[in-house]
């Protein structure tokens, strides 16, 4: 009809179509920003095939070290403070850090290691023997000897390698799968040769597999006596290990009876091999004489005062035999105990005392060698624990400086530094902190000063909540691991190293020798 206009479809205006297109796309974009870092972090976090510890993490030169943040792995982060030389030298190698190869033996002992089943109270438990036992035959030697040590691997079938733990053994025979060694396989063998230096109670196991290996009883004792000899009647050694949540001392689930006769004196060599710390106490009174194979200076008598001694460590005490010919219970927890006095005689279980020796003021003061006051290098090793992602498995994993392994740092020394280590505990577990191939001094905790005898540790045992100070000499040339003995934590990516400038390593992670350290 003329005059009317034609009416027209409605159309979708541009603020309906930018509406559309919104819906659509904030949901893609949601999920990418969540989605993409996520796989970022995933594929940051793996590891290769094989690989060299010398490939992963940042080093730190310990002076106010800034790792590297793109990602990218190996020591190529930005460094601060005292930097390596341009021009150095090639590289030695951890396999060139031995004892005198044309000095003979002076011990020789053969280890054959089996993957079987172990008889504990009764109870059959799938384990490891050394020789046939577990723990495995005590190695015993005399301060400056050369012990030559024959291992064979009749039948563990991911391999095995022997760890000196708290022995300052040259590096290429530490015992590390992937580090210093490749894990020796079914059928094949191995030679470890080291100078006992320092007199004092130690231990070895396995570096290869650790946790289930080191549970399942691949493990034994090695005590190195002094020139001198000592000065107490009966000398005995403790190996506390737990098989299948049964406590034992030297693989029996049983109080161990030391027969004594009144008023000698008992040296007691305790051992902790589990992955928790132990509370050792007695009815009357002892001397803490040695800790982790390092003497206390000016020991004195310890009465109502428990021990706290931490996984991997060691200590010494000096119980006398009663007077009166009734016997004396030195307890290794509350399930099992050294009883020390004539045959059959038996003394009940004394009460846990509330309170606990403090290393940190027993003994008296002695010259350490060196000065910390004055340190070379200075390092932080922060414990804590955080979401994220290692070797591509996502969890709440432990960290170290805020860090997820593999990019965790790499302390580098060179030899003859003073180092001083700053170690907090962030996390709500106790982390019992274990240095290879070095012994530590330790400082101070939660900023108190030492006060008492030099308290000498391979393993510390760091609480919630706490800190300490720590030194040591570099004199021991290597490429040592910096690692948490609680296993199940090393397992979970709390392991850094100590690399020794102008060291490197022919060895890898995982590989065709399926190195598996932890």
């Amino acid at each position: 009809m003329a005059g009317h206009s034609r009416r027209q479809p409605p159309r979708v205006g541009a603020n309906a179509h930018s509406g559309w297109v919104l819906r659509v796309a904030l949901p893609v974009v949601a999920t990418l920003s969540i989605v993409g870092p996520l796989a970022w972090l995933w594929q940051d976090s793996r590891v290769p095939a094989a690989y060299s510890v010398m490939d992963v993490g940042y080093p730190d030169y310990g002076m106010g070290t800034v790792p590297d943040t793109s990602g990218g792995g190996g020591h190529g982060g930005h460094m601060q403070g005292q930097m390596p030389d341009h021009d150095m030298p090639t590289p030695r190698l951890v396999t060139d850090m031995i004892a005198d190869p044309a000095r003979p033996a002076d011990i020789r002992v053969d280890l054959v290691i089996r993957q079987q089943m172990l008889t504990v109270a009764g109870r059959s438990i799938a384990g490891f023997t050394v020789n046939g036992t577990s723990p495995g035959p005590q190695i015993l030697a005399r301060q400056g000897q050369l012990v030559e040590v024959h291992l064979r691997n009749e039948s563990v079938a991911d391999g095995v390698t022997l760890h000196w733990h708290g022995v300052d053994v040259p590096n290429a025979m530490d015992g590390v799968a992937g580090v210093t060694q490749d894990a020796v396989p079914v059928g094949g063998e191995f030679t470890y040769r080291f100078v006992a230096k320092q007199a004092g109670t130690y231990w070895y196991h396995s570096h290869q597999v650790s946790n289930p290996q080191v549970a399942g009883g691949l493990l034994g004792s090695l005590v190195v006596t002094p020139k001198s000899g000592i000065v107490q009647q009966v000398d005995v050694t403790a190996v506390a290990h737990t098989y299948g949540g049964m406590r034992t001392i030297n693989g029996k689930a049983e109080d161990f009876r030391v027969p004594a006769r009144a008023g000698q004196r008992v040296r007691i060599r305790v051992t902790n091999t589990d992955n928790g710390p132990m509370k050792i106490w007695t009815g009357g009174s002892y001397r803490l004489l040695a800790v982790d194979g390092t003497d206390v200076h000016q020991p004195t008598d310890v009465s109502d005062r428990s021990l706290t001694l931490t996984a991997g460590g060691r200590a010494d005490l000096e119980v006398t035999a009663p007077s009166d010919g009734t016997a004396v219970r030195v307890q290794l927890s509350k399930a099992t105990a050294v009883i020390i006095g004539p045959p059959g005689v038996d003394v009940p279980v004394p009460p846990q005392p509330a309170s606990e020796l403090d290393l940190l003021a027993y003994g008296t003061p002695a010259p350490l060698g060196f000065d910390p006051a004055h340190p070379t290098r200075r390092f932080e090793y922060r414990i804590g624990r955080r979401p994220g992602f290692v070797k591509g498995r996502p969890g709440l994993w432990w960290s170290i400086n805020g860090r997820l392994f593999p990019h965790v740092p790499m302390y580098v020394v060179r030899e003859g530094d003073v180092v001083v280590m700053h170690i907090e505990n962030h996390t709500g577990e106790v982390h019992p902190m274990h240095l290879h191939g070095h012994h530590e001094v330790v400082l101070a905790r939660n900023g108190v000063a030492a006060s008492g005898s030099p308290w000498w540790v391979d393993s510390l045992n760091v609480p919630p909540g706490e800190s300490y100070d720590i030194a040591f000499m570099a004199n021991n040339p290597g490429i040592w691991m910096d690692h948490c003995h609680n296993l199940k934590h090393a397992a979970q990516g709390m392991i850094a190293h100590l690399m020794y400038e102008g060291l490197d390593t022919p060895y890898r992670i995982a590989g065709p020798a399926d190195n598996q350290p932890e």
